[in-house]
């Protein structure tokens, strides 16, 4: 191997490669606190001034990294956050951890990508070892970065080093963390995948080395495209109990007593997060230009972006059987985030499920303790409303869309304000009012008039 190669694996070895992280978001920041923590120098950088100033300050506003984890980080001298792409210049191997969303069309949309790039290009010397580890398309690992800087005369696995490592995040998963998630790597050359190989293994517990960045890519893509039909699946099996009158929750720990060959999974208002969502499109758009269209991939969108309209409805229904309409109703959204205990909104359901009752007419708020705001699709800012027990009385229907594990189940249900469970998180309180997906409403019985004198 040449010296380029020699030089940055003896300073991988040693801990004396100066490391870089591109984009300090929930993929990012976490990254650069654990190599930090194993004892490398970080340069992060975003282009957002006020990330900066919060990390100097050891204010974290990230879930899973403490404030007091990230004052320690700073502390140690060892991390330099900056907004300056020309510290490029001094790393040795750098991350680029940028958000990859979908456009209005539901195409990638890689110009995060591209702009890393054009800044990498700007600044770009011998022996860099670069690693994406956004999550895109097979293929965008050599089209977006490989055949960018090979176009200055660098060689790859010569000059220069390239990588695709696909991030596994877990917002509050309080079992897998950056450093226990095995760690998938693929390396355009076999020196490219040796170096990041040497590089992982030192802040993450296993690396899982395959023969390609498109090969890294593609499992990235299969791992939440999995998941998404499997969802989209559990969800239309949801509506079907509905119609026959079967409770899904029922159903599913059912099967779930079998020892093998099933994997239960469960439905909801909807998908969110920045993967599942957006991965499967990424995939689909991508297997298009082969001639191939995976009718799979676009059913389970279609399923799972059809749930929101599936909440109103069954909202229409539990009002109907009070004799209100969703139009004038007052409705409270229980829970804005994605998932439980996280304040992250991207692509929540019931950020749309917030809309759909708007549109409907309805007098709509919502409460989550950990999302305090919004920005609704007219751009204005929407609160949380406080916890108070007496205002959430005067609601004629409670709408649970994330299942925060603080609520306070008990209490919600003992107020008798007609609640639409969408997560099974009032399993325990089996009250009239309780309604939930996945099963039919039971009609509340009209009182005899004959018998009243």
């Amino acid at each position: 191997m040449n010296q380029e190669y020699e030089q940055l694996l003896n300073a991988i070895e040693d801990k004396k490669a100066v490391l870089g992280v591109v984009g300090l978001g929930y993929v990012g920041l976490p990254l650069a606190v654990e190599m930090v923590k194993q004892g490398f120098t970080v340069i992060g950088i975003d282009v957002d001034p006020s990330k900066i100033e919060q990390i100097y300050h050891g204010d974290s506003y990230i879930t899973d990294i403490s404030s007091e984890e990230l004052k320690a980080c700073v502390a140690s001298g060892r991390f330099k956050p900056t907004t300056d792409y020309s510290m490029i210049t001094v790393i040795d191997a750098l991350s680029i951890c940028v958000p990859t969303p979908l456009s209005e069309n539901q195409d990638p949309d890689t110009s995060y990508i591209t702009s890393v790039v054009d800044q990498i290009k700007l600044h770009m010397k011998k022996g860099l070892l670069i690693t994406l580890e956004s999550t895109t398309y097979p293929g965008t690992t050599e089209e977006l970065i490989q055949d960018k800087i090979e176009a200055l005369g660098y060689r790859v696995g010569e000059d220069f080093f390239l990588c695709f490592s696909p991030e596994r995040v877990d917002p509050s998963n309080t079992r897998f963390n950056t450093f226990n998630t095995p760690k998938v790597i693929g390396g355009t050359t076999e020196a490219c995948l040796t170096l990041g190989t040497a590089l992982y293994s030192k802040y993450v517990e296993q690396v899982v080395p395959v023969t390609s960045p498109k090969v890294a890519e593609m499992s990235k893509l299969l791992e939440n495209t999995f998941r998404s039909v499997n969802i989209a699946f559990i969800n239309e099996m949801a509506m079907m109990c509905d119609r026959m009158g079967i409770d899904i929750w029922e159903v599913i720990d059912a099967a779930g007593t079998k020892p093998f060959g099933f994997m239960p999974f469960y439905p909801g208002p909807g998908i969110g997060g920045h993967c599942i969502p957006l991965d499967p499109m990424y995939l689909s758009w991508k297997a298009k230009g082969f001639r191939f269209y995976s009718k799979f991939i676009e059913l389970a969108q279609s399923t799972n972006d059809n749930m929101p309209y599936y909440v109103i409805n069954k909202t229409s229904t539990i009002l109907n059987e009070y004799a209100k309409s969703i139009k004038k109703s007052n409705i409270l959204v229980l829970g804005m985030a994605y998932k439980p205990d996280i304040s992250d909104l991207r692509e929540s359901p019931a950020l749309e499920v917030y809309e759909l009752y708007k549109e409907n007419g309805a007098n709509v708020e919502y409460y989550d303790p950990h999302a305090v705001s919004f920005r609704d699709k007219n751009g204005e800012t929407v609160y949380s409303v406080d916890y108070d027990l007496a205002k959430f009385k005067t609601y004629d229907c409670i709408v649970l869309t994330t299942n925060h594990s603080g609520l306070d189940y008990g209490e919600i249900a003992s107020m008798g304000v007609p609640i639409l469970d969408t997560r099974n998180a009032f399993k325990e309180f089996n009250e009239p009012h309780i309604y939930k997906i996945g099963h039919s409403v039971q009609h509340i019985e009209e009182p005899n008039m004959a018998l009243i004198v």
